[in-house]
């Protein structure tokens, strides 16, 4: 079954590049316009050999990691008690929807200004965005616990801690790690929006810098590093929930 899965993917790509390949053909665009499949390949593996690739993807990776590690842990501390407390959620819920709500790319600028050009603007963008997907998650996992399984801690008088680490925990999890798949990629996107705005490094800032050069085979290589970057990311937390919560992985 996966080498079949394998060669449907595999397929699917090799159609899309041939695709690709015959528009190029067909409507006969310049490379500044759309470069051709081979020319986009070559130019990746020459940045990837002289180490501009890996110097500007490290920059972002590290922006990316920091800002969700933090906006995750924002939205996971407020969530849990967003979730456990009915006057929290009625009396929190207007800001929290008001800070979602607020956009983060017209706040992008704002945040450049007050936190400067550097790696710590970018952080704080990523974390704003990865916020609210990991809060909204937090309150659905930790509220869809069976109501059984906290009668019966309680009869058996356990503590909260008990409470928290042997029912609450393992129940939100797969719902928790939902959220993680999908703040990580807008993390990605976080970071690369805060480069767009103002920044000397980065995959968001070399896709900037060679659009201005009208240097098309490279941006297109920048935003394959991306794609590639968000890809490996997904399937680390992928890989980490096949960890912590294999029982749910087999069901």
């Amino acid at each position: 079954m996966r080498k079949k899965l394998f060669a449907l993917q595999v397929s699917v790509f090799l159609l899309f590049i041939a695709l690709w390949k015959l528009v190029i053909i067909i409507f006969k665009f310049p490379e500044f316009i759309l470069p051709s499949p081979e020319a986009v390949f070559l130019e990746w593996i020459l940045e990837l050999k002289d180490g501009m690739l890996l110097k500007h993807t490290w920059v972002t990776l590290y922006e990316t990691l920091t800002g969700f590690a933090i906006g995750a842990l924002l939205g996971l501390i407020p969530g849990y008690f967003v979730a456990k407390s009915r006057t929290a959620e009625q009396t929190l819920s207007p800001y929290l929807v008001a800070a979602q709500t607020a956009p983060k790319i017209a706040l992008a600028p704002l945040i450049v200004i007050w936190f400067g050009f550097g790696a710590l603007s970018k952080i704080v963008i990523v974390a704003l965005i990865v916020f609210f997907p990991i809060l909204v998650n937090t309150i659905v996992g930790i509220r869809s616990i069976d109501k059984n399984l906290i009668d019966l801690m309680k009869i058996l008088k356990a503590s909260r801690l008990q409470v928290f680490t042997k029912v609450e925990l393992p129940s939100s999890l797969p719902v928790l790690f939902a959220g993680f798949k999908t703040g990580i990629t807008l993390a990605v996107i976080g970071a690369v929006v805060g480069e767009f705005v103002g920044a000397n490094a980065g995959l968001g800032y070399l896709t900037i810098y060679a659009a201005g050069l009208m240097d098309t085979p490279k941006v297109f290589a920048a935003i394959l590093q991306l794609t590639l970057l968000g890809i490996l990311l997904y399937l680390a937390i992928d890989f980490i929930e096949s960890i912590a919560i294999p029982w749910h992985r087999e069901k």
